[in-house]
């Protein structure tokens, strides 16, 4: 039955005339470049700039539609909200949940597809060869999960896990370059099912520095070094593939260190909950990395002819310090009463059941431990399916049920952290969002709008063929206001 699916899916994407070869428009940009600040939310952007009215991040907003009404993937893990960007779609349609899911046809890394189907699948630093090195010759297929394919047992690399193709594919079939770099070699997943959309990949092992905001800002600088070579044509050490001396017409990645100041500085407990200056402290660095990225723009002259980007995949809750309160993931487990094949929790928890039957029992369980386990809401059967997440009986990726606690409850034993993202509150998922350039004139847009978006408006910016994107097509995904 899963098999029939995944099968399905293909055929449709092919009859309804969804092509992989760009069909040229007008080319609005030469160059794209991509951006999540992750942890930065739509609240933060109005913070910072008048806290720093002459920064960098102003001036852009200066030239630039300001999206204040942005949202960013359910779940908010940071591994859906990339491919949504990207692929235009959610988790339905792409097949990625989280970054640590379950698969109920997937077989275990290196098992040889022996014994019976169903298997974790992590998207993580567990995939190097080596996580406590920044580069370890990237991911390991010993390490990935395995599915049968063509009747053949084969290593499931993250970008043909992805059900859809991405804006990075589309670009290279036109003859473009490309470039992206993230935290961990899982990330190759924005290449897309073909595994050739990226001209050049980078992703240095965040896992291999210690968990602080010092050290996250020494790596993110690695990702801002990388940005500043591409535009100088160059390729950085340790990149996966080559940019042949020419400058990417898009590129993009992250920055990981807000996400980890949230975490640990967060905000003030007062008024509007402004920043810690430990957090504002890393707001600048991330303003003077964006100062150098316009700076080696302009440089090139290139920078007129460039639309930057920037949008978070997630933000974290609670932004209000005074609504954290944490709890272990093991009682959620427990309160089902059911067997249950794997949950993965951060302010949610998403559980995939042994038996689809024992949901009704299972959600019952968990409905008599609400106060104790601080429930808002749980996520399941028809109403899973009405809100868009796919059918658990018949795709073997979705989940049975979606446990969302109250803001600021995070289901975790980690003492190091006081905010978290995953879940579906607003802190999660109001995101920033914003788009430059210096032909643009200032705007405030307040229409609902999804980070699902941004690919779209990457295919028209660049001339391409926008409904080649088979993911936006499938869910009618449009192109971000003014453009």
């Amino acid at each position: 039955m899963y098999f029939t699916l995944i099968i399905l899916g293909a055929a449709v994407f092919a009859a309804i005339g969804v092509e992989s070869n760009p069909v040229a428009q007008t080319q609005l940009f030469k160059h794209v470049a991509v951006f999540s600040i992750d942890g930065f939310h739509a609240t933060d952007v109005e913070k910072y700039v008048v806290a720093r009215p002459k920064s960098t991040i102003a001036q852009l907003l200066e030239t630039g539609y300001e999206y204040t009404n942005a949202y960013t993937s359910e779940p908010s893990d940071s591994f859906p909200g990339t491919v949504a960007q990207f692929t235009g779609a959610s988790p339905r349609t792409t097949g990625i949940f989280y970054d640590d899911t379950y698969d109920r046809t997937f077989y275990l890394p290196s098992s040889n597809c022996s014994g019976s189907p169903g298997a974790e699948v992590q998207y993580t630093e567990v995939c190097d060869y080596n996580d406590t090195l920044l580069f370890s010759g990237g991911i390991d297929p010993a390490n990935l999960p395995q599915s049968i394919v063509n009747g053949v047992c084969t290593d499931i690399y993250p970008h043909a896990r992805l059900r859809v193709n991405t804006v990075f594919e589309i670009a290279r079939a036109a003859g473009m370059v490309t470039a992206y770099t993230d935290k961990h070699p899982a990330y190759d997943v924005v290449r897309g099912p073909s595994g050739t959309g990226l001209s050049l990949g980078y992703f240095p092992e965040i896992n291999a520095i210690p968990t602080l905001v010092n050290t996250t800002i020494q790596y993110d600088g690695l990702h801002v070094s990388a940005f500043i070579d591409w535009i100088n044509g160059t390729d950085p050490a340790h990149s996966e593939g080559t940019l042949d001396g020419r400058i990417p017409n898009l590129f993009g990645g992250n920055f990981q260190s807000i996400n980890v100041a949230e975490k640990q500085d967060g905000y003030e407990n007062s008024t509007d909950n402004p920043f810690t200056p430990g957090l504002l402290a890393t707001f600048d660095f991330i303003d003077e990395s964006f100062a150098r990225i316009v700076s080696a723009l302009q440089a090139k002259n290139i920078y007129n002819e460039t639309l930057i980007v920037v949008a978070s995949k997630h933000g974290n809750a609670p932004i209000n310090p005074a609504k954290y309160a944490k709890i272990n993931p093991a009682l959620v487990t427990n309160a089902t009463g059911v067997d249950v094949l794997q949950q993965t929790s951060d302010d949610i928890a998403i559980i995939w059941l042994a038996n689809h039957s024992d949901t009704e029992k299972a959600v019952a369980n968990l409905q008599k431990q609400a106060s104790a386990l601080k429930i808002k809401n749980i996520i399941y059967g028809q109403t899973l399916i009405d809100r868009g997440f796919g059918n658990p009986l018949t795709d073997p990726a979705v989940p049975d049920i979606f446990v969302e606690p109250v803001e600021g409850i995070i289901y975790t034993t980690s003492k190091a952290k006081i905010a978290e993202h995953g879940g579906f509150h607003q802190d999660d998922r109001h995101i920033a969002c914003f788009v430059s350039n210096p032909r643009l004139q200032k705007r405030k847009i307040s229409t609902l709008t999804s980070t699902r978006q941004v690919g779209p408006t990457i295919l028209k910016a660049l001339g391409l063929n926008v409904t080649a994107l088979q993911g936006a097509h499938a869910e009618n995904t449009t192109v971000l206001q003014g453009f």
